[in-house]
């Protein structure tokens, strides 16, 4: 059976999983997660109560979550692009930035976006005010990390650059890269040419009207 992939074209998770999936040119069947097709999403819930996505699936087998995702990929289809290297020492430095893409750019990016959408008088102000430090931080880190770097962790793009790819467009649209980041804004420019990045992008445009603090003129 082919493989199924369970998510939305805007949100950045399931970026991650499509960037790696268009690097080795990964066939796929989409199961798109969207208010016109309940019948999907029920399907979706069943198997994976906790309803968060990307989802694959293959002969029956759940593999929830983007990394693990990813890892997967690799080792039951993996392609010429090696997104994780077999070199346990390389695989974790690949497997490090990946945590730190998640925790520390995504994680704070998203609690600015949720607070967006919540109502008045509900708003997490402090929540906010901490997300935007992190982001801040983690922009400051990355910069002298990339100084010397390509890609997230040397020459070769992998797992990590999948993630960082749509975790650094939002992160950018949500609390701007100050120009002071000259590494970090270079760095997501390189992204932004992969042509895995590219077609990802592209098949989300049609949706940025969802974004809630309003999509900027660029990109």
């Amino acid at each position: 059976m082919a493989l199924e992939l369970y998510a939305h074209p805007f949100s950045s998770y399931s970026q991650k999983v499509l960037i790696a999936l268009y690097e080795n040119g990964t066939p796929f069947q989409w199961r798109l997660l969207a208010p016109e097709h309940p019948d999907i999403y029920q399907t979706f819930a069943g198997f994976w109560p906790m309803k968060r996505f990307p989802v694959l699936v293959e002969d029956g087998r759940i593999v929830p979550e983007a990394t693990t995702i990813i890892e997967y990929l690799g080792i039951h289809h993996p392609g010429p692009v090696q997104l994780l290297p077999h070199d346990p020492v390389a695989a974790l430095e690949v497997r490090s930035m990946d945590r730190f893409f998640d925790n520390y750019i995504s994680t704070p990016q998203q609690k600015i976006v949720f607070d967006s959408m919540r109502p008045e008088g509900q708003k997490d102000v402090t929540g906010v005010a901490d997300a935007r430090e992190m982001l801040e931080t983690a922009y400051a880190w990355l910069d002298k990390t990339m100084a010397t770097r390509e890609w997230a962790t040397g020459d070769t793009f992998s797992l990590a650059d999948c993630g960082a790819a749509p975790f650094l467009f939002y992160a950018d649209w949500s609390h701007r890269i100050d120009t002071k980041f000259a590494n970090v804004i270079a760095y997501r420019k390189r992204l932004l040419a992969r042509p895995s990045v590219v077609r990802a992008v592209d098949e989300a445009r049609p949706y940025r009207h969802f974004f809630p603090l309003g999509a900027p003129d660029r990109d």
